[in-house]
């Protein structure tokens, strides 16, 4: 872990990843996991959940602060009631599952979140659907860092401005939630908030980048790129892992 954290080809091409990830989440609502998770799982498992989570926080706080006027919390209580035993299953996961079998994980969850984007599936927003939504946001949150497809499927009825304050104001804190329950698994060391360090600026250039491009670029087409790319990264991760687990 020691030699990733001063390897400049990996640290430049990790910030390439999560600039792409945080210019797609500022723009559409969500994405920096997705986008980034199985791309950096690629490059260096150890990047993949603890930096991507602290990443994750960090741009929903500030797509917060620019969309706050719209945030509207009612009823994501029972979806953070259900972030925390999901959490506790995808650490229990983390800790059982060899790395091959997490990077087939990582996969399938990337494709079912383009599964689930490609077909629009809704649901009613109840509480109980909450805290199925929150329960599998803790599982993926944990296990990937990509917590945010269960959720989005509720609230995709949303007004834009709504969408991205309500699912922001959610990632706050479930990546914190996360990211104690990674902690009492011993699965968070100083070295994840040392890389988190190092590839923050790259969050901060693809939140500012998407300040300029709100309202002049056709999200529609954003979305179908990012869910090509996401296709893409998940069929590779998918595949190393297969022949891993082949060997």
């Amino acid at each position: 872990m020691a030699d990733l954290v001063f390897d400049p080809s990996i640290i430049a091409l990790a910030s390439f990843i999560i600039f792409l990830g945080a210019l797609t989440q500022s723009l559409i609502g969500f994405g920096l996991a997705v986008v980034a998770s199985p791309l950096l799982y690629l490059v260096e498992p150890e990047l993949v959940p603890v930096p991507i989570i602290v990443m994750g926080f960090s741009i929903s706080l500030l797509t917060l602060f620019r969309e706050r006027g719209g945030l509207e919390f009612n009823g994501l209580q029972y979806a953070l009631l259900g972030r925390l035993p999901g959490g506790i299953l995808g650490a229990a996961l983390l800790v059982l599952a060899p790395q091959a079998i997490l990077g087939l994980a990582i996969a399938s969850i990337v494709a079912l979140a383009v599964i689930l984007s490609i077909f629009k599936f809704t649901a009613p927003i109840t509480r109980t659907s909450l805290f199925t939504a929150g329960f599998l946001s803790g599982v993926f949150g944990t296990i990937a860092a990509i917590g945010g497809p269960p959720l989005a499927i509720l609230l995709a009825g949303k007004d834009a401005k709504q969408f991205r304050a309500a699912l922001s104001a959610f990632f706050i804190f479930s990546s914190t939630i996360a990211l104690i329950i990674l902690s009492f698994a011993g699965l968070v060391t100083i070295h994840h908030f040392f890389l988190s360090a190092l590839l923050l600026p790259s969050v901060i250039l693809g939140y500012l980048v998407a300040n300029r491009l709100v309202g002049r670029v056709d999200k529609q087409k954003i979305k179908i790129l990012t869910l090509f790319l996401c296709s893409l990264s998940a069929i590779l991760l998918a595949s190393k892992s297969i022949v891993a687990l082949a060997n």
